[in-house]
């Protein structure tokens, strides 16, 4: 019994594991096809992908005014950033994904 409740735990985290990496893979997935134009090499101002500390001042207006600006764009940004299929998870996902530091 108890060999099967911890084969069960171990299959469960392992899911839950892999479930994370599959949706990092998303969002990295979305960045490339959608977001690295700009953000990979800074273009137009765009802070670039993983660059804390211009991503700051962007944060510090939260997450609303963020949205705003990517879904009615922003100086040389157009409406929808890049991505025509996104939603606001994705957008959430992207700016996280783009605003956190290198791992």
């Amino acid at each position: 019994m108890k060999a099967s409740m911890l084969s069960a735990v171990c299959f469960l985290v392992g899911g839950m594991a892999m479930s994370g990496l599959v949706v990092a893979d998303a969002v990295e997935d979305k960045y490339k096809s959608s977001c690295y134009i700009c953000h990979d090499t800074g273009v137009a101002n765009a802070p670039k992908l993983h660059d804390v500390e211009a991503w700051k001042p962007r944060l510090d207006k939260g997450t609303d005014a963020l949205l705003s600006s990517i879904k009615n764009g922003l100086n040389a940004m157009p409406a929808g950033g890049m991505c025509a299929d996104c939603s606001d998870d994705d957008y959430k996902a992207l700016i996280e994904f783009m605003s956190s530091p290198k791992s």
